[in-house]
C-alpha cells in the first residue's frame, strides 16, 4: 500500500489487508505492526513538534512514522539488533526539522524525565510467542515463559511509561491474545487491567484485524479438528494519563477503581443471591 492511498481511521475497527510499504518500512522484523497503526495514533493524539516515545521500538515503525509526520521521537530496545535496524531505517530525507533517536535501553527503567513525553506508542511482545533474543536476554520480556511473571514485568514498564508521559496525554499499546490446549488466553484483558491499575484511564479500545499471519496455515487443520477459531485480531488500547487532582467520577468505569467497584458489586450480588436462596430453603423446611 502506498502513502497516497492512506486514509485516517474513523471508527474502532481497523482493517489493513495490505500493510503500508512507504518510506523505509519493511515487514521483515517478526511481529512488527503495520505503519497504519502508529500513523493513525500519531495523527490523532499529537501535534507537529511533539515528542513521541516507543520504549520497545522493534523494527522502528513508530520512529519512521514520527519522522514522516514531523514529530520528534525516541525509541529504546533491549535487543541490539532492533536498535541497529531502526538506526538505519530512520536515515531518510523528510520534511520538517524533527529529530528521531534510538538507543539501547530497557522499558522497565527509562532514562527520560518525569512528564516529558507527549505520546507513547508501542507494541510489546505477546508474552513468549515470539522470542526476540532466543531466550538469552533476561531483560527481554519475550524471554519470560510464565504469564504472571510476564505481566508483572510488563507492568513495571507500563509504570515507567506513565511516569514519563505528560498529564493529559496519551499512551497507545497494541497487544494480542493467545491460546493453549485449544483454549483461549485473554492476554490483552490481563494487560488492560495492569494498565488501569497503574493509573491510566481507558480512552479507546480498537480492534485491529490481522492478515497474512504465519500461524494461520500452520494451525488451520488443528483448528478444524479441535474446534477452535484462529485468532485474527489484536487490541489497540488508548490510555490517558489523568491531570493531577482531576475529578474522575464521571469516567469512573474507565478507571481501575471503577473496575474494582463493579467487581465488588458483583460479589455483593452473589452473596445476596445465596442468602435469598438459603432463606427460601429455610421457609420450605418450616412449611
Amino acid at each position: 500500500m502506498h502513502l497516497d492511498q492512506f486514509e485516517q481511521e474513523k471508527n474502532t475497527v481497523w482493517n489493513f489487508p495490505v500493510r503500508g510499504d512507504w518510506a523505509t518500512h519493511k515487514p521483515d522484523y517478526r511481529g512488527n505492526f503495520a505503519p497504519q497503526v502508529p500513523r493513525n495514533v500519531i495523527l490523532n493524539y499529537s501535534e507537529e513538534g511533539d515528542l513521541v516515545l516507543d520504549p520497545m521500538v522493534g523494527g522502528g515503525t513508530t520512529l519512521i512514522e514520527a519522522r514522516l509526520l514531523n514529530r520528534n521521537a525516541i525509541g529504546y530496545d533491549v535487543n541490539p539488533n532492533a536498535v541497529n535496524i531502526t538506526s538505519e531505517r530512520i536515515q531518510f530525507e523528510a520534511k520538517g526539522n524533527s529529530k528521531q533517536i534510538v538507543k539501547l535501553g530497557n522499558a522497565q527503567n527509562l532514562p527520560d524525565k518525569h512528564s516529558s513525553v507527549d505520546l507513547v506508542v508501542t507494541h510489546p511482545p505477546y508474552a513468549n510467542i515470539v522470542k526476540y533474543s532466543d531466550g538469552k536476554n533476561p531483560d527481554d520480556l519475550s524471554s519470560i515463559s510464565s504469564l504472571p511473571k510476564f505481566l508483572d514485568a510488563l507492568e513495571i514498564a507500563v509504570r515507567e511509561m506513565y511516569r514519563v508521559l505528560k498529564p493529559g496525554r496519551y499512551c497507545a499499546i497494541l497487544i494480542g491474545d493467545t491460546r493453549k490446549g485449544q483454549h483461549y488466553i485473554p492476554l490483552s484483558h490481563f494487560v488492560l487491567q495492569r494498565c488501569l491499575r497503574t493509573g491510566f484511564v481507558l480512552k479507546e479500545e480498537i480492534i485491529k484485524t490481522q492478515h497474512n499471519t504465519t500461524h494461520a496455515p500452520r494451525w488451520s487443520a488443528s483448528a478444524k479438528q479441535f474446534k477452535f477459531y484462529l485468532i485474527m485480531h489484536e487490541h489497540l488500547y488508548i490510555f490517558r494519563k489523568p491531570v493531577e487532582g482531576e475529578d474522575l467520577s464521571r469516567i469512573q468505569y474507565s478507571t481501575w477503581k471503577g473496575v474494582q467497584k463493579v467487581q465488588a458489586a458483583e460479589v455483593d450480588e452473589e452473596w445476596k443471591g445465596l442468602l435469598d436462596w438459603e432463606n427460601k430453603k429455610q421457609k420450605k423446611k418450616l412449611k
